[in-house]
């Protein structure tokens, strides 16, 4: 479990802030799926009272970042095989509208600073921090969201990429998926030069296909080798 005196809150508005905290530290990976998150350990963690910390689990629920048990408490959640190809279903045409609406409607300047971020990204080594490389991937995001104009798009895919962040960091233990992904980015930051709307939409929905595709397979190989886990655990039948 993480001990991080970084996450600890400082005055107004501690709501929000213990919401913005948690979200981060589900999404980078400081809580795993599976984790439990015990009203004592974020409340010792944060430094705010159990009534602050419950509406955060609350609006994170509704995220679909944490299932709450009953009788057990708030779980960091898991996606399974079929809930990550929902979701990139929906990120795909979701990224796609953004992608398009940036090359129509963003300004030059934010042309010019979304190179910038990909240029950051493209220098990347496979080795960087994981942590790192989402947020740079997360910088990419925002200066898209915020130049495709569209509010209602931009509302829910940033939505969508919170929950797809436990997926990309999924990706990044393919070794192959970084250098793969800088190629995918800079087909859609060209189109977007060129203001190509069309060129643009399509980049994107196959970014988000190529994702998905190296997401699923290594879902499916980790809900595989749970399952033989669990039948290993299992007692072996009586002879008749």
């Amino acid at each position: 479990m993480p001990n991080d005196a970084s996450l600890r809150i400082t005055p107004q508005p501690v709501r929000r802030q213990v919401e913005e905290r948690l979200r981060e530290a589900i999404i980078s990976g400081r809580f795993m799926p599976g984790d439990h998150l015990s009203d004592r350990l974020l409340c010792d963690l944060f430094g705010v009272s159990r009534g602050v910390i419950r509406e955060a689990v609350r609006l994170l629920e509704a995220e679909g970042l944490i299932d709450v048990v009953p009788n057990r408490g708030p779980f960091v959640a898991y996606l399974s095989p079929a809930e990550a190809s929902q979701v990139y279903e929906v990120r795909a045409v979701l990224e796609a509208l953004a992608g398009q609406g940036f090359a129509e409607r963003a300004s030059e300047d934010e042309i010019a600073e979304l190179r910038a971020v990909f240029e950051e990204i493209a220098a990347a080594r496979p080795g960087l921090d994981r942590v790192a490389l989402l947020g740079l991937k997360r910088r990419f995001y925002d200066v898209l969201l915020r130049g495709c104009r569209n509010a209602y798009v931009a509302r829910m895919l940033d939505q969508v990429l919170n929950r797809n962040t436990q997926l990309r960091a999924t990706t990044l233990s393919d070794p192959e998926r970084l250098p793969r992904t800088v190629t995918e980015i800079r087909r859609i930051v060209e189109a977007i030069e060129r203001r190509d709307a069309e060129g643009t939409w399509q980049a994107c929905r196959d970014h988000v296909a190529q994702a998905a595709r190296v997401a699923l397979r290594i879902l499916n190989q980790q809900a595989s080798e749970k399952a033989e886990a669990a039948r290993g655990r299992l007692p072996a039948p009586a002879a008749d």
